[in-house]
């Protein structure tokens, strides 16, 4: 077994890192915390580790000091908690020079390892080492490590590509001027309008919608096997391979697992209340749904009120719609909700007085609050009407000056008795929130 970790070590250290694209993301490295790396499969969690590498030696350091292992490695099965120290032994013998020196270790998919834990937390309380983990969400949630690593630990999530990380994989350049040009606004429509229904997953960019949807729904195959069925032992997979077509193909919609119990009853497919419940708590901890409350400081409210869900990828619920141009509605919400997800904020939806809703009201980490709104047109004067008159009671209601409608293509400033509404594309608000433009 030394020998085949040497050989591991000594590969990694010979080859060059592969090209990759730069994700808008970094890790804290707090000196004397593990470093988490956490999110759904194949979002690209591997690929930011050879990002953050090339940080470490684009600044000099060399890279003898980095240690990379990959647990997913089939030549290092069957590699037990108790054969653990062997890989740093085999590192140290090769760099004895490094014992005393600071290293950055990279452990990918150790989660393979029952145990691997108690090994982890001896090494960041006895070695010089910023230590970075990956895992499949099945076994590296975030809640768990706080558990078993007693604290120790900062959790960094990584999510498929944003819009702005799908222009800079594509190698398209976005002008620094206060707004693109018209050639340049017609380019970012198009790829727009394509990253709503292909979605942000690495392995899928750029390939062609039949393959892409089968691939994305394997990605789906994967996390209800490995993520949900083996690791809570579900027996009868019917109910949630139905809950998982009924959300991914309708985003941004409101779900109650009441009103879904009954669907499945009048359908024939047993399923307790209970178990349904659970189930879908299994798919959020595997990052595949994010599920939102209505703003209310009731706790009483949020429980009865049902929650709006949303998916990871508007390309996965895209690969799951009924009708494959259907939902822009839903899509772009989807699009806007992630984005605003990346950024770290509290996401609620807002219902007001008279029964309006606005999709978002987010409250950043300062307490700052803002209303948006999703709208893929403002042509019909009854969408338009409905929008914002939603929006300005809620302004009303809120106190907040300023409210935004987010749409396909629609850009205007509107003057409201209870302040001023800015309607204009999402794909503009992202980069401006971006700093593209």
């Amino acid at each position: 077994m030394d020998l085949l970790i040497e050989k591991i070590i000594a590969d990694f250290q010979e080859r060059d890192l592969p090209s990759l694209t730069l994700r808008h993301q970094q890790l804290p490295a707090v000196p004397g915390k593990i470093d988490s790396i956490i999110g759904m499969r194949r979002t690209g969690k591997t690929f930011f580790i050879y990002q953050i590498i090339a940080d470490i030696l684009s600044r000099g350091i060399e890279k003898s000091t980095v240690l990379y292992i990959n647990f997913d490695d089939d030549r290092l099965y069957p590699l037990t908690a108790a054969d653990l120290h062997r890989v740093t032994d085999v590192y140290h013998r090769l760099y004895p020079e490094n014992k005393n020196r600071l290293c950055h270790f990279f452990f990918d998919e150790i989660q393979n390892i029952q145990g691997w834990e108690r090994f982890v937390r001896r090494l960041i309380d006895t070695e010089n080492v910023q230590i970075a983990l990956t895992g499949s969400s099945a076994k590296l949630l975030s809640h768990e490590i706080a558990t078993t690593l007693r604290g120790r630990s900062i959790a960094t999530e990584i999510f498929p590509f944003s819009f702005t990380e799908v222009l800079s994989h594509e190698g398209i350049v976005i002008d620094a001027s206060p707004r693109p040009g018209a050639k340049q606004r017609a380019l970012l429509q198009n790829r727009f309008r394509n990253f709503l229904t292909a979605g942000g997953f690495p392995e899928v960019q750029n390939i062609a919608a039949p393959l892409r949807i089968r691939i994305l729904q394997e990605y789906v195959d994967v996390v209800i096997l490995r993520d949900v069925v083996e690791r809570y032992k579900i027996g009868n997979i019917q109910p949630l391979r139905a809950m998982i077509r009924h959300l991914l193909s309708a985003p941004a919609t409101m779900f109650s697992v009441n009103k879904f119990y009954n669907d499945l009853k009048s359908h024939g497919i047993s399923c307790g209340k209970n178990t349904l419940h659970e189930l879908f708590d299994h798919l959020c901890d595997a990052y595949l749904l994010y599920p939102v409350s209505i703003y209310s400081r009731s706790q009483r409210a949020k429980r009865v009120n049902p929650r709006k869900v949303y998916a990871i990828d508007s390309g996965l619920a895209h690969a799951f719609a009924h009708s494959p141009t259907a939902g822009w509605g839903h899509l772009l919400e989807n699009v806007v909700f992630m984005e605003l997800r990346r950024r770290n904020l509290a996401i609620e939806y807002y219902r007001t007085k008279n029964g309006f809703e606005v999709d978002f009201i987010t409250t950043s980490h300062d307490g700052t609050l803002m209303l948006i709104q999703v709208s893929a047109r403002l042509a019909d004067p009854d969408t338009r009407y409905r929008e914002i008159r939603a929006l300005s009671d809620a302004m009303e209601e809120t106190g907040i000056p300023h409210g935004t409608i987010l749409t396909l293509d629609d850009e205007e400033i509107i003057e409201t008795r209870h302040g001023d509404v800015n309607i204009l594309p999402a794909w503009l608000w992202m980069l401006k929130k971006s700093g593209k433009v």
